[in-house]
């Protein structure tokens, strides 16, 4: 009987400290009145760039966004109480792990994009940031073979970096 009671209390106790709800899509760290964004196709300003990137990054984008986060596409460019536009504005491969002999076992692609985020919503706000990232890969790979894969590495990262600003401003 003493035991039943203990095991009572310890369930009671373990119950009401249980989540009222999971979810893996953030709900708390944005305010209220955002619903709702868009997203410009990103502006191509890096010479040398793979032409179809800025649009790619844009579409990678708009699924990051709405992937994680609770707020809905608006398709009406421009509207929203988030928006989003910007550039790719560095796309460079860079040599790096110099072996003997001046040859390099691994090169770096490096993508840069920066953005500029509008707030309407609970007050009109612009945030400016800057997502650079890069991926090293064997040099004696041909870089056209792999560069989609790099390029869908490197989006995702980018993407990454601009839910974490729209989800924490820092």
């Amino acid at each position: 009987m003493k035991y039943s009671s203990l095991i009572f209390l310890l369930l009671f106790g373990l119950s009401s400290c249980w989540p009222s709800s999971v979810s893996l899509i953030d709900k708390g760290s944005m305010p209220e009145e955002w619903k709702t964004f868009s997203v410009r196709t990103l502006k191509n300003e890096a010479p040398n760039i793979p032409l179809s990137l800025p649009a790619k990054l844009t579409e990678s984008i708009k699924d990051g966004i709405q992937n994680n986060t609770r707020l809905q596409l608006n398709s009406t460019t421009g509207k929203g109480e988030v928006q989003l536009e910007g550039a790719v504005i560095s796309y460079s491969i860079m040599p790096v792990a110099m072996q003997v002999g001046d040859n390099s076992a691994k090169n770096r692609l490096t993508i840069a994009a920066k953005f500029t985020i509008f707030i309407t919503e609970p007050k009109e706000e612009k945030i400016e940031m800057t997502s650079s990232r890069f991926i090293d890969y064997d040099s004696n790979s041909d870089i056209s073979s792999i560069e989609t894969t790099l390029l869908e590495e490197i989006n995702a990262q980018i993407v990454q970096d601009v839910v974490n600003k729209l989800l924490s401003n820092w």
